[in-house]
């Protein structure tokens, strides 16, 4: 498992709704804001979770403010008797951070990093101009502590949460002492926290003459990031989304465009109204395109995923995804927090529900992935 130090979890993590960047909890907002189309094609009965939730975490939350008492911790303990495994409630801050990050900012020190087989931790990757890139921390360098506490044997989302300084909510310019160690060199670099931007889309040639496109996350402005990277190709297209875990649906229909000459991305249902979401017409549909996919391949990426998939329009390659096809709505509370809680779900163009299934590939590939990709992608001639 490797990741950056970005947003890559909500603080209060927690419940299943602490995932990173889930389709829902941007997709209803962005239909709060009018970014999403409304109206649509019928997709079966709405199967909204706990109807009432929200009024009811709304109230309790009230009923606390009232009270004198905390509005977010009632408001936890009402999410938690609603049986929505989904459900979360952030504070305030939590919230704008979360924001931040689909805007394609976080705050961090700007590594990647992986968990080695014999549980030390590595760097896996240095982004340009970041704090540790300045530092002259470079890739293959061993992570052994942050601010004094060894990481060896840890998770990686917990040691990338410690170099967000989660705990204290450490802002942009706080600093983070880290033990590195390279060979047989070890010592200690002392870096500041900033706030910078994500990478979500990057693109490099393969074997065969195609182009490995990899979305990491649907952050703003990654559809036009996609539409160029294919602009640029010579060849046929692998669209790597693995371990992509959502983001802004909206961005996720704008990269199903690149690919779709109109039609139907998803359907989806909230609150019992029945919504459809579709490609913009004129997108490249000659060019052969394979998408893979993995265990971590969530929300919005699986919604991507269904449509190329459904629509004959991509051969998938990998591994069963993650199964979250859950659309949240956001209430802000009376304290400035935000609960969200599941109030229907999405299906593929085909009728297929997504949520607790997943999407099979076309291909089931265990090992040697984007091999097996480059192989189909150089036999697979013209695509419908």
């Amino acid at each position: 498992m490797s990741g950056p130090d970005l947003f890559s979890q909500p603080r209060r993590f927690g419940r299943g709704a602490a995932l990173t960047l889930v389709f829902a909890s941007v997709l209803v907002a962005g239909a709060a804001t009018g970014s999403l189309p409304q109206g649509g094609e019928e997709a079966g009965p709405a199967r909204s979770v706990v109807p009432d939730a929200r009024r009811q975490v709304a109230q309790a939350a009230a009923d606390a403010m009232a009270a004198g008492k905390s509005p977010t911790e009632a408001a936890e303990r009402a999410v938690s008797r609603s049986g929505d495994r989904w459900a979360a409630v952030y504070s305030e801050g939590e919230y704008e951070e979360f924001e931040q990050a689909l805007d394609g900012e976080y705050t961090g020190v700007g590594l990647w990093a992986r968990r080695e087989s014999d549980g030390g931790i590595a760097v896996s990757r240095v982004s340009g101009g970041s704090p540790a890139a300045h530092a002259g921390i470079r890739a293959g360098d061993r992570l052994t502590s942050v601010d004094g506490r060894a990481v060896e044997g840890l998770p990686v989302t917990d040691v990338l949460s410690l170099l967000r300084g989660d705990a204290t909510d450490a802002p942009a310019g706080t600093a983070v002492r880290l033990g590195l160690s390279r060979g047989a060199r070890a010592w200690d670099e002392t870096v500041r926290r900033a706030t910078l931007s994500t990478e979500p889309v990057t693109a490099q040639k393969i074997s065969g003459g195609g182009t490995l496109v990899r979305v990491s996350a649907f952050t703003k402005g990654v559809g036009e990031a996609v539409r160029a990277a294919v602009r640029e190709a010579s060849g046929g297209v692998v669209l790597d989304l693995r371990g992509n875990s959502g983001g802004l649906v909206t961005e996720a229909v704008s990269v199903a465009s690149v690919f779709l000459d109109g039609g139907l991305v998803a359907t989806y249902d909230a609150d019992g109204a029945e919504h459809a979401l579709h490609a913009d017409a004129g997108g490249d549909t000659a060019r052969p395109l394979v998408a893979l996919v993995d265990g971590g391949t969530m929300s919005a990426a699986e919604l991507l995923t269904g449509a190329l998939q459904d629509r004959g329009r991509a051969v998938v390659v990998g591994a069963r995804t993650f199964g979250k096809g859950s659309v949240q709505m956001p209430t802000r509370l009376p304290d400035g927090s935000v609960a969200e809680l599941t109030v229907g779900h999405y299906r593929t163009p085909s009728g297929h529900a997504v949520d607790g299934v997943g999407i099979t590939p076309d291909l089931e590939v265990a090992a040697g992935v984007l091999e097996r990709a480059e192989r189909v992608l150089s036999g697979s001639g013209r695509m419908p």
